[in-house]
């Protein structure tokens, strides 16, 4: 096996001008908040606005050779967790404008040295996309997609889901001939999937320990693989995917492998390139925990109001796995300002034990 790369402080290479372009983030990202606070008469989030369900499970951490007992992971352990499926738009959407799916895990009850400004908390978060890695390699290159998203925020929802099918038979064309466009799949080009089916990504790296990793949750238990590309009909129901992950979770749950890729080459496995998929011949992911959630009520009104009230973010967490990278940096920045803003126009502070 190759010998994964130690964790130093030089692994990250900011750019020179990192800080105007987080500002320039958080101006746009702020421009789309007042546009759907306006629309919606209440505060939602800007990104990942529509959650499909809410959910309480168990995270348990497996018996592991050293170099993937790290942090979170060092020990063997159960830990409660919450989870969120959502998916990416800042905006609440018709089902029908398929955009990318979101797995937000909070693991509660964990010890160790939290980041900065987390001192009293107790919670590791894990964002997760279902693809393999970012839709631009580092900020000031995401800007400006973000600021294409925030042009199409409150513009005609007819025109989107139009769009949304159009680019769905562009991007299916694409992967039929082994290709794919990341930016038509998050602009609406999506397949009709069940959620719950999909392998989830960080897509960017995280500080692993002594090493450095990117993490994922694949579906493992029979009753989720065999939603994987699964559709789900959405006919005459805009919130059709909330539907179809009500009534799997009214009788039936399901079991995710958390699994971790090491880093073992920053040549091939870049830290500063958000939109590199690292290479899985060279270092494949590897289970570390299983994510366990039970039948249970996965929406209702009061999941709605816990769902206002709890914040995920890659900073939360601990120092162990520390977010790395342009897009981590700035996700740093940019969430802790969006949180705060959306808390104070809810009236609402955010419970890390929610």
């Amino acid at each position: 096996m190759p010998v994964p790369v130690r964790y130093t402080p030089s692994v990250e290479q900011p750019e020179p001008d990192e800080a105007e372009t987080f500002a320039a983030i958080i101006d746009t990202m702020k421009t789309i908040s007042a546009t759907t606070f306006k629309d919606e008469g209440r505060a939602i989030r800007a990104v990942h606005a529509k959650a499909h369900a809410l959910l309480d499970g168990t995270l348990t951490v497996l018996g592991l050779p050293p170099e993937l007992a790290q942090g979170l992971f060092a020990t063997p352990a159960t830990y409660a967790a919450k989870v969120r499926v959502s998916t990416s738009p800042g905006d609440l959407l018709d089902d029908h404008i398929s955009t990318p799916r979101g797995l937000a895990i909070k693991v509660l009850g964990v010890t160790g040295e939290q980041l900065s400004g987390n001192a009293g908390d107790a919670t590791q978060d894990f964002l997760l996309v279902d693809g393999p890695a970012f839709l631009a390699p580092t900020p000031k290159a995401f800007l400006g997609s973000l600021k294409l998203l925030a042009a199409t925020t409150d513009r005609a929802e007819g025109l989107k889901r139009a769009f949304s099918a159009t680019a769905r038979g562009i991007e299916t064309v694409l992967e039929a001939i082994g290709q794919k466009s990341s930016t038509l799949t998050g602009l609406g080009g999506h397949k009709l999937t069940n959620p719950l089916g999909e392998t989830y990504y960080s897509q960017v790296p995280i500080r692993y320990g002594d090493y450095i990793a990117k993490v994922s949750a694949v579906p493992v238990s029979a009753d989720i693989t065999a939603l994987t590309d699964a559709r789900v009909d959405l006919s005459g129901k805009p919130d059709g995917l909330r539907e179809a992950l009500t009534g799997h979770f009214a009788h039936d749950g399901g079991e995710w492998e958390i699994r971790v890729q090491l880093c073992t080459d920053l040549e091939t496995m870049p830290i500063e390139d958000a939109s590199k998929v690292w290479p899985e011949d060279e270092a494949p992911y590897v289970a570390v925990a299983r994510l366990t959630l039970p039948p249970q009520s996965s929406w209702d009104a009061e999941k709605a109001g816990e769902d206002d009230g709890v914040a995920f973010a890659p900073w939360h967490g601990l120092v162990a796995h520390q977010p790395l990278g342009g897009v981590m940096r700035a996700r740093r920045s940019v969430y802790g300002a969006l949180q705060t803003e959306r808390s104070t126009r809810s009236g609402c502070p955010f419970s890390e034990a929610a």
